[in-house]
């Protein structure tokens, strides 16, 4: 099977989660610019997880360019993915209307972790049926990003409870290390990295 179904499908899961969630945002009653005080923590919440699923979107677009043919176990970990992404609306409706509280804060981690996870096993299943040329393999390297993330996500949950904005500036910190520009599929892909 060719990857053209598997990126329309998962581009189409991914434009559904962001139309989810700015539904979230309700119009505020009132026309003073007060009346926008109490969705702060539901926009900003909002921004955050807008944030990730658009840099899932662009690594996800990026590690499919390394794909030349799609395996069963490929469709069911992108799958495993798109699940976990897909309860980023709710768990991000959640922390915002509960004002980052701890539980919601926690749950949001725990969703970010599964889906940090779910992304790797997709990468791993991706190398592995390109054996030991694999393109995405050569891309990644020691993947520090990828290992890291998901050890700062365990520590934000778990700092949730204790202080919920150290744990949502945990989550802010690996958002801003994926925003970097990380160029290594590009170059491996189109040659430049020999």
């Amino acid at each position: 099977m060719g990857k053209n179904r598997v990126e329309a499908f998962s581009d189409g899961v991914i434009a559904i989660i962001i139309t989810i969630m700015v539904l979230e945002l309700k119009v505020p009653r009132g026309e003073s610019i007060q009346s926008l005080a109490p969705l702060i923590p539901v926009f900003l919440s909002y921004v955050l997880s807008f944030v990730y699923v658009g840099i899932y979107w662009n690594n996800h677009h990026h590690m499919l360019h390394t794909v030349h043919g799609v395996t069963g176990a490929m469709l069911w970990a992108n799958l495993h993915l798109l699940f976990w992404l897909s309860l980023f609306p709710f768990v991000t409706g959640w922390m915002g209307e509960n004002h980052f509280a701890p539980v919601p804060s926690a749950v949001y981690g725990v969703v970010l972790l599964m889906a940090a996870i779910a992304y790797r096993i997709l990468q791993q299943i991706i190398i592995a049926s390109q054996g030991h040329k694999s393109l995405l393999r050569k891309a990644v390297g020691s993947d520090w990003k990828g290992k890291l993330s998901p050890v700062v996500y365990f520590i934000a949950v778990i700092f949730a409870f204790w202080s919920h904005w150290i744990s949502q500036a945990l989550y802010v910190l690996v958002a801003l290390i994926w925003l970097v520009p990380d160029r290594r599929i590009e170059r491996v892909v189109g040659g430049e990295d020999t």
